[in-house]
């Protein structure tokens, strides 16, 4: 037998293969009928047309999986603790927050923000500090005083006390 003999036996086989797993991936896919074909292949009778469409839609479609627990792969409960538990961000933030993208808020956006989350309860208000006043500070000196009370009353009010 010669080599090409031997190579187009081969790629009919081939061919055989192939066409035998695509229908036999066909028929492991076979997509499940609608209501209307489910009920044309439903018996005349009356009683019981829902159920059987229910069961013949049922029967067809994808297979069901046949995982078992040789194929799962075990996992270290230790390596899923590490996956789950939160990583501190606090780099990143940091990183970001003194970057130059990052601008700083304004003092009126910042007094905006602190009114908008004051509570309603009284511990959460601030004692306004009370303002002391400010002692008046007279436009004249107290020599100036002292003539204006010679020039009009003749004497000084002090004096007279004494």
């Amino acid at each position: 037998m010669s080599a090409s003999l031997i190579r187009r036996g081969l790629d009919f086989l081939n061919e055989d293969i192939k066409s035998a797993q695509k229908a036999k991936k066909k028929k492991e896919h076979a997509k499940t009928p609608t209501s209307a074909e489910a009920k044309a292949l439903v018996s005349t009778n009356r009683q019981g047309v829902s159920r059987q469409v229910k069961r013949l839609q049922g029967r067809l479609g994808a297979p069901k999986s046949k995982a078992t627990v040789k194929d799962k792969r075990v996992k270290s409960a230790l390596d899923e603790i590490k996956k789950k538990k939160a990583q501190s961000k606090m780099a990143a933030n940091l990183k970001y927050f003194t970057s130059k993208l990052f601008q700083k808020a304004t003092d009126s956006d910042t007094i905006k923000i602190q009114k908008q989350h004051i509570g309603r309860l009284s511990r959460d208000h601030s004692v306004p500090v009370a303002k002391k006043p400010k002692e008046a500070k007279s436009v004249f000196t107290e020599e100036e005083f002292e003539r204006f009370q010679e020039e009009y009353f003749g004497k000084t009010v002090e004096q007279k006390r004494k």
